[in-house]
């Protein structure tokens, strides 16, 4: 995935936006798109060959105007190697939805991880991939896994951002628990996607 749209607003958008840049390893640079100009003046960067990972920060998107976010379309559609793009927005329901359909949606939420969602994830990840696959067969009906997918991501990316021992597997693990949540969303196979998530957790 080359671009991300992050949900929210103040300190837990600043979190997020930190975990991930630190996530896929790149340099963070912050652009605006809010007019056709800007646009023409991010592609100006773009058109670098950029040897190393890059992240492309765009803050409130949903608050750019149609015709800039058209023209930034383009980059969305057909990314270089080693750029990333980072969109933030309050709502991604305000923004295009030609623009959301191609980037991974990452929601905050206002109050800290509750303990709960932290000690599932923790008591998850102790877990051999046969045990998690046991605890989670139970689990038929779509919202009950949306909710459990959810608390999970929640969990592991508060042990993210406490800096928890074994970054890569936690970052491992808040991948997977982010894109089965999207296709649990999409209605993908409720089982399936849960299986796909414990082997993906590695």
């Amino acid at each position: 995935m080359h671009a991300y749209l992050i949900e929210g607003e103040g300190e837990t958008l600043e979190r997020s936006i930190q975990a991930l840049v630190k996530n896929l390893k790149a340099k963070l640079f912050t652009y605006p798109v809010a007019k056709i100009e800007d646009v023409r003046s991010l592609n100006s960067f773009i058109n670098l060959t950029l040897s190393n990972p890059t992240a492309i920060l765009i803050r409130g998107v949903d608050e750019a105007t149609d015709e800039a976010l058209n023209a930034f379309l383009k980059n969305l559609e057909e990314p270089q190697e080693n750029l990333y793009f980072i969109l933030t927005a309050a709502s991604h329901h305000k923004v295009l939805p030609t623009v959301v359909s191609r980037c991974q949606i990452v929601k905050t939420v206002s109050a800290k991880a509750s303990e709960e969602d932290r000690r599932l994830a923790m008591d998850f990840l102790k877990k051999s991939a046969g045990e998690k696959i046991s605890f989670l067969e139970p689990i038929k009906d779509r919202e009950e896994a949306k909710q459990f997918v959810s608390g999970l991501s929640l969990g592991l990316h508060e042990l993210l951002r406490e800096g928890g021992a074994d970054y890569s597997l936690l970052a491992q693990g808040l991948r997977a628990s982010l894109l089965t949540r999207e296709r649990l969303r999409a209605n993908g196979n409720v089982t399936l996607q849960l299986t796909n998530m414990v082997i993906s957790f590695g």
